[in-house]
């Protein structure tokens, strides 16, 4: 099969620059795209991200000041940088630089109005906790539930102002959602049914939405601003100081001379670098650079190989030990550690890059694609020679991650290792600083009996053997660019999860998520009742009532995860779902983690689910390949785990950590049986084996699938029988092309 005409070559995509690169992610990343400024103001910001990385980056180390002023001094972060760089509506002539006496360095006056009353309402909570007797302003205690005028004032601007910042950084959408979560919580008498309250007076309601525990001073704003942007800025570091490069490398020496080489280079690369990146947008443009042209270089069309990468990326979310904002907050919703949310996610993430590599095999099965060439793929001793001191970061923050310490710890250790393996050289005694400094930092906490021993001798140990990186080191000049990257990077992130608190403080303050998750529950029961007769044959129950519930339970959420998620980030999308999903699902026996991971796999799912698909998309640009197609292929190669968190619901020994218990010998026939699920899926929609197949095959093939996600003996057994034609027509068709491995 041949590239469109319009397609560029595989020779002109592989010259693709780092700005060319950074364009797209600009382009498709929304909140990437950041307005010119004038050099002096530009200089001032710089400085600002760097104060907002340095503070995060030393309080996780040497402790958090009260969460109302750590919530305050990142807010007031989020409102000076995104106000700075992001213009009040998109185009581009609102990107370009310009002139005016109505601005300052090109940043409008009014958006200079917003930024310091911004800063003024974040930091208003701390300032008024204990009182300012001179204005009349009690502790704030005393002002819960019952504020003052200042309160008031101070609350409806920061409900505006939040609003706002995620708008410009993530679009209409969200923002919207938001109104009318406000609208139900204010305007209760109004709605029908099950959805009718008595109504939120306003002054309680912004008394709920702005003090803390609740609304946009609550769990998820703590959340980013304590764990998620420092593992931002460890992932955006070692990326700059070489571990990426390392990650991509290994991948093509394991995947790349395999038939459909390049392809499964993407699926491999994009599994590691999933590892330490949590943004898929990133994640697509950090590897697809490498993979896409290589993959087009083969033969494969343009349309699928950016697919393939964007499908592989999606993945960045969900992969462990570094997941998305989501699984933090999961964590926080849960009141589990972090570390068993990463155990959780091993088999869903097994099952995503499963389903993506068989679909990449089959189809370079079906067009004849061989690997790449032998001379072409890096040399193990060469890569290990060079990038070895790259995997200590990684290796020092999980060590302390699953040693028991917080993860905000861990993230400081990791980024230290980064910065030294990056910066530090024993041949240059002047870098020696970082380690010295970390190494001091290390036997100050084992001093204080805040680390053990044995952590503290393996974290100096981790040190001394990072400054022996033979790579070339990173400048301060590159390292401070990460960190501005790092922090450009948490804008969006950061917006959304004030703007979502919001959402969780209605759901908190008018019960809605009950109400909702009653209302899937009975109509789901209803429909089961209807349809109960249909898989009942004599005296014979193909599927009880409680079970055709619960799955029609799942398939009301699973679609509304997909529609909403056109144009809602993931980690906004799961805090919204999971506090209907998980209502609803506890009342049918979920446990709570399994509906949490439901609702979390479906939200990825959602990025690569056109119309709209931003992963998709930016690899679409680098691919020079028509954008809703690459999103169709992107969805197409992603169908197998469409249905594969079914499986942890009905079977919640596959997430290891469930309430229900683990047994090895169910999580094996489990596991399995869910592998030959999404194997029989991605047959179906490749419609290929050992031979092309029919349409009547594939239809099979897609209902086994189908039915070996459902883990019991019988469903397999009745699977094995549907699927029993199209394997035996394959196994006895000739294949018109040699074996390959």
């Amino acid at each position: 099969m041949t590239n469109s005409s319009n397609d560029l070559s595989a020779e002109e995509l592989a010259k693709l620059t780092p700005e060319q690169l950074a364009e797209i992610e600009r382009k498709y990343d929304e909140g990437a795209a950041t307005r010119a400024v004038g050099p002096n103001v530009g200089m001032v910001l710089r400085a600002v991200a760097l104060v907002f990385a340095l503070y995060h980056f030393v309080t996780a180390g040497f402790g958090l000041p009260a969460d109302h002023w750590h919530m305050g001094w990142h807010l007031s972060g989020l409102f000076i940088l995104t106000y700075a760089l992001f213009p009040i509506f998109k185009s581009d002539s609102a990107f370009a630089m310009k002139v005016s006496r109505l601005r300052l360095g090109n940043i409008p006056l009014y958006d200079l109005v917003f930024m310091a009353l911004g800063v003024a309402s974040s930091l208003y909570v701390g300032l008024a906790w204990r009182g300012i007797p001179s204005l009349g302003i009690e502790e704030q205690t005393f002002r819960m539930g019952n504020p003052n005028g200042y309160d008031v004032f101070f609350g409806v601007i920061i409900i505006l102002l939040v609003l706002d910042i995620a708008r410009r950084t993530l679009g209409w959408v969200l923002p919207f959602i938001i109104c009318v979560f406000i609208s139900y919580a204010l305007f209760g008498t109004y709605f029908p049914g099950l959805l009718q309250h008595p109504g939120v007076n306003f002054k309680t309601f912004v008394s709920s939405m702005y003090f803390p525990q609740e609304g946009i001073f609550g769990v998820t704003l703590w959340v980013v601003s304590t764990i998620v942007f420092h593992f931002v800025l460890f992932g955006v570091i070692a990326q700059r100081t070489g571990l990426g490069q390392l990650f991509i490398d290994n991948a093509t020496i394991l995947a790349g001379r395999y038939v459909g080489g390049p392809a499964k280079v993407s699926v491999v690369s994009s599994a590691f670098f999933g590892t330490i990146s949590g943004s898929s947008v990133a994640n697509t443009v950090s590897t697809g650079a490498l993979t896409i042209p290589n993959m087009k270089r083969l033969g494969y069309p343009g349309h699928f190989a950016g697919g393939v990468e964007a499908a592989a990326s999606a993945g960045g979310q969900i992969t462990p030990p570094i997941m998305g904002a989501a699984a933090f907050i999961m964590a926080e919703f849960l009141q589990l550690p972090y570390t068993t949310i990463v155990i959780a996610a091993i088999v869903p993430a097994v099952l995503h890059y499963v389903g993506v590599f068989a679909v990449v095999h089959l189809m370079a099965l079906k067009l004849g694609l061989k690997g790449m060439a032998k001379d072409s793929l890096p040399q193990f001793a060469a890569v290990w020679r060079e990038g070895w001191a790259n995997i200590i970061p990684l290796i020092g923050l999980l060590v302390v991650l699953f040693s028991g310490y917080t993860p905000y710890m861990s993230a400081f250790c990791g980024i230290s290792l980064a910065v030294i393996a990056g910066m530090a050289r024993l041949r240059e005694p002047t870098t020696l600083i970082y380690p010295a400094a970390f190494i001091a930092f290390v036997l100050w906490k084992w001093m204080g009996q805040g680390f053990e021993g044995q952590m503290a001798l393996l974290l100096v140990i981790g040190a001394v053997v990072a400054t022996l990186n033979p790579q070339e080191r990173i400048r301060l000049p590159q390292m401070a660019e990460s960190l501005e990257v790092g922090v450009k990077y948490a804008l969006a992130v950061g917006a959304a999860s004030a703007a979502v608190g919001i959402v969780v403080g209605v759901i908190n303050t008018t019960g809605i998520g009950f109400r909702m998750g009653f209302m899937v529950t009975q109509g789901a029961g209803s429909m089961a009742m209807s349809l109960n007769d249909m898989f009942t044959f004599g005296g014979w129950e193909m599927i009880s009532t409680p079970d055709l519930q619960l799955f029609l339970s799942l398939v009301f959420i699973a679609i509304s995860c997909i529609l909403m998620g056109a144009g809602v980030p993931t980690t906004a999308l799961y805090i919204m779902l999971a506090s209907v999903a998980q209502p609803a699902l506890a009342q049918l026996g979920v446990p709570p983690i399994a509906s949490h991971m439901f609702v979390l796999y479906y939200g990825v799912v959602s990025e690569i689910t056109p119309p709209v698909c931003t992963s998709a998309y930016a690899a679409a640009a680098i691919a020079n390949s028509n954008p809703f197609r690459t999103g169709v292929s992107a969805f197409t190669l992603g169908l197998g785990k469409v249905v594969a968190p079914m499986a942890f619901v009905y079977a919640p020994v596959l997430l290891i950590v469930s309430s229900t218990g683990f047994d090895l010998w169910e999580f094996a026939y489990t596991a399995t049986s869910c592998i030959l699920g999404v194997l029989a899926l991605s047959m179906a929609v490749v419609g290929y084996w050992k031979a092309p197949m029919g349409a009547f095959m594939r239809v099979l093939l897609a209902v086994s699938g189908i039915v070996f996600i459902a883990p019991s003996l019988q469903a397999d057994l009745i699977a094995a029988l549907i699927a029993a034609p199209a394997i035996l027509s394959q196994l006895f068709k000739r294949r018109s092309t040699p074996a390959a491995v």
